[in-house]
């Protein structure tokens, strides 16, 4: 199911942008009023914009065949004292780990959900929260995204690279290291693989780009996912892809045609079912050969 035929275009960019910071919440509803032609039409469309939280449940915290905790670890470049959400399967064996970087509201439901999903692959995940040293993910996005542009950006790539670290040394890791990020999570997933020599694959999804020049530096095999209709970010791959080819390294990268950033996101009428799930097999391919 392509979910970008529900809404029009306009009121797609307005999400885009209120995801961002680029405009608050009032700009966002008057710009939505401008594209339905009314208030009442524009709550509606608000309605099917903004997340529903319970649609991107597919793992169950309680589901038998995991364990999940709140999983605390030390950020000494960082925050200091970081949190997250662990979740592993319930069988004790030795599995790779994938750190899950959430978007740029804090770790939500929908994130945390990921990482149940790659528990039930056979993973040890862990998902930080970045807003654990402000209190932790406040219920709703809005309130989140105000509390993650409060932190240092530098810093919190920080306490992400220290939770890398901290759950490839958890006692049920084999030690070979994964990342996946969404958004803001798929800027920290790019940031990590050029700059940390431990992890051994990197799916950024949708995500910013390191400097052009730490393209020399990538380690990590790299996985990039895109989304079609996604002009901000697709605007900075074509000198990222450069920089990478001249530099000698490998990738691979796929562009999702017809559908909206944040496509993998459940909760939004963003989604995309298709998108998704196709970009998810090849997350979990790409995963099963780089950290087997």
């Amino acid at each position: 199911m392509n979910n970008s035929a529900f809404l029009p275009s306009a009121a797609y960019r307005l999400y885009d942008r209120y995801c961002h910071g680029e405009i608050d919440r009032r700009a966002f509803f008057d710009g939505l009023g401008r594209v339905a032609g009314g208030a009442a039409a524009a709550s509606a469309m608000a309605a099917a914009l903004l997340p529903n939280y319970a649609l991107a449940q597919q793992v169950k915290p309680d589901d038998p065949r995991i364990r999940t905790e709140r999983f605390s670890y030390d950020s000494p470049d960082g925050a200091g004292k970081m949190q997250g959400l662990l979740a592993r399967p319930k069988e004790v064996i030795e599995v790779p780990a994938v750190l899950v970087v959430h978007e740029n509201r804090g770790l939500n439901p929908y994130v945390e959900d990921v990482a149940r999903r790659l528990a039930l692959e056979g993973y040890v995940a862990l998902a930080p929260d970045a807003l654990f040293p402000l209190g932790g993910y406040p219920g709703n996005d809005d309130d989140g995204r105000a509390m993650q542009r409060e932190r240092d950006r530098a810093e919190m790539v920080a306490d992400f690279r220290a939770g890398a670290l901290a759950v490839r040394g958890h006692e049920q890791s084999t030690g070979k290291l994964g990342a996946v990020g969404f958004c803001f999570g798929g800027y920290v997933v790019n940031e990590l693989a050029v700059t940390m020599p431990e992890l051994d694959a990197a799916v950024p999804y949708y995500g910013g780009w390191p400097e052009a020049s730490q393209a020399e530096d990538l380690s990590a095999a790299l996985m990039v996912q895109l989304a079609g209709l996604d002009d901000r970010v697709n605007a900075g791959w074509p000198p990222y892809e450069e920089a990478l080819l001249e530099a000698g390294k490998s990738y691979s990268a796929h562009i999702y045609e017809g559908v909206n950033h944040g496509f993998h996101n459940d909760s939004t009428s963003r989604y995309d079912e298709e998108a998704a799930e196709l970009s998810w097999e090849r997350t979990l391919a790409f995963f099963k050969e780089q950290l087997s």
